[in-house]
């Protein structure tokens, strides 16, 4: 299958914990010509979606990746296009959807489903699995909300990585400026959930390969962090997979695999389901260390199959 990775620039890429590399060595493994290409690099042209793209070859010693010259190409040259820009998922991110919109190949995750499932909001059409959450714009509404529960936890519904993540109470003197802060004083919208204390044992990364569990662990808060983000110093470390977990996973697997969202990324705390991450799910290289589990050639294998259906 000739693949395309739509993503950020190579040279910014840590091969260390990255699961573009993952998939990109490993189409390369099997023979599979890969190439790839920003979402800046995504135009259309006579009503045809094309890409200003290079090939590529991966290689465990440096230089990681090695470019072709930048050629024009339909994406229609290739079997499968996978869309592994990593959010913030904004309008430059929600345009490149539109142009791989009109691409008659195989796009994973697929862009109208990406568009429909932002990462924070998407968990929200299953409430029963998770926790209590408020989503507004209004200073009023958050501390009417926050004085039902001992601590709270405000971020913005557009953000990634733990970025913008606070825990406050109603108590706290700063939670005024706090919301102003979060909803750019009452002009954006975010996010209020009750926070869970069983985020001290860890926030758990789930992979899903068509609605599958198929890896799992978890990332422990640091001592001076409450999140469970591992840029931001959590540690990962192995775990299993609970009854509730196999639960939340069921509930999600048929609507995940009829948007065609093939790779994703769900996280729980405690027995709360918080995000569906489908825009760029990350965590292969830490199911590989921590469980022993290839899913690379997992998620190539289900997007031969989709490619073949």
């Amino acid at each position: 299958m000739r693949s395309l990775f739509v993503m950020d620039p190579v040279d910014r890429v840590d091969i260390r914990g990255d699961s573009s590399w993952v998939l990109m060595r490993d189409s390369q493994a099997r023979g599979w010509p890969v190439a790839w290409c920003t979402p800046s690099d995504l135009f259309v042209e006579e009503h045809r979606p094309m890409a200003r793209c290079c090939g590529v070859t991966m290689h465990p010693e440096g230089p990681h990746f090695r470019s072709t010259e930048q050629e024009i190409r339909s994406l229609d040259d290739f079997e499968v296009v996978w869309m592994r820009k990593d959010p913030p998922f904004d309008m430059d991110y929600i345009f490149a959807t539109y142009v791989l919109d009109l691409a008659d190949t195989l796009v994973l995750n697929d862009p109208r489903s990406i568009k429909l499932a932002n990462e924070k909001m998407f968990a929200l059409q299953w409430p029963d699995l998770c926790p209590n959450t408020l989503v507004t714009n209004r200073l009023q509404d958050i501390r009417r909300f926050a004085a039902g529960f001992d601590r709270i936890v405000l971020k913005p519904w557009d953000g990634n990585g733990g970025r913008g993540v606070v825990v406050t109470s109603a108590t706290d003197r700063n939670l005024g400026v706090l919301s102003e802060l979060l909803t750019d004083e009452g002009r954006s919208f975010c996010i209020v959930q009750e926070f869970l204390p069983e985020i001290a044992q860890g926030d758990k990364r789930i992979i899903l390969v068509e609605g599958e569990a198929r890896g799992w662990f978890l990332r422990i808060p640091g001592e001076q962090d409450h999140r469970g983000n591992m840029h931001v110093g959590a540690s990962v470390v192995p775990c299993e997979l609970s009854e509730t977990d196999r639960a939340i996973c069921d509930a999600l697997r048929s609507r995940l695999k009829k948007m065609g969202l093939v790779f994703v990324g769900i996280d729980v705390i405690g027995d709360r389901l918080t995000e569906i991450n489908v825009t760029s799910p990350t965590g292969l290289q830490e199911v590989l260390q921590l469980q022993g589990r290839e899913l690379g050639p997992e998620l190539l294998d289900a997007a031969l199959a989709r490619s073949a259906s």
